[in-house]
């Protein structure tokens, strides 16, 4: 419950600080940052690699800075930014975990849900990573459990590095595609708090689905 609450907390601040502004001093304010921001590319293509290789160990809301990003800096550009971010900090997590084993998983990721990951991992192995990729905690967490694993870095960066360049895609064009629309900060609000909530239902469902698991091996 920990991480849901510092995920909706970072998600809250995360996304209050271009909307307060925004909605005190309207488009003309937006319209500036954006100018700015534009004018400031290698800053902020660097913020974002920053912003999403810490996810791994901060609950970033990882949609919400892509589909910014891809407003701001372009489609390819956000993308292949978003991409080397997310797949640098998973195999961060991954690799330390590997190095430091179970505690270390422990320390940034709910014990509840790796169990919760591990269970399912047991009946789907590594399609668990491709799974999991686009839901806030429980992506962190499957990483981090797979790294306490003997999972083989072959098998592990494929999946996530396939995930990570659609999820990355597809968010980056959807700030691309409402850029035009005024309503870039909407979307960003949107992409980010989506993932999340279902993240929180699948939470709740998958105690469910292993209980079902235990039923059908006996």
């Amino acid at each position: 419950m920990r991480s849901v609450i510092r995920a909706a907390i970072l998600l809250s601040v995360f996304l209050a600080i271009p909307i307060i502004p925004f909605l005190i001093l309207g488009e003309t304010f937006e319209t500036q940052v954006t100018s700015w921001m534009q004018e400031q590319h290698e800053l902020q293509l660097a913020i974002v690699a920053g912003l999403l290789v810490s996810d791994i160990f901060l609950p970033i809301p990882s949609s919400a800075v892509i589909t910014y990003a891809g407003g701001v800096l372009g489609l390819w550009a956000a993308t292949l930014t978003s991409w080397f971010g997310l797949t640098f900090g998973a195999c961060l997590g991954f690799g330390l975990a590997k190095l430091l084993g179970k505690p270390f998983a422990r320390r940034f990721a709910e014990a509840e849900d790796l169990q919760r990951v591990e269970r399912v991992t047991e009946r789907y192995g590594p399609a668990v990573l491709l799974l999991t990729r686009p839901l806030p905690i429980l992506a962190e967490a499957c990483v981090l459990l797979m790294g306490t694993t003997e999972l083989s870095w072959k098998r592990f960066l494929l999946p996530v590095v396939v995930a990570n360049f659609g999820i990355s895609l597809v968010y980056a064009l959807c700030g691309v595609g409402f850029q035009e629309q005024k309503t870039l900060i909407i979307v960003a609000v949107t992409s980010g708090t989506l993932p999340l909530l279902l993240a929180l239902m699948i939470r709740r469902w998958l105690p469910t689905l292993s209980a079902a698991d235990d039923e059908d091996t006996q």
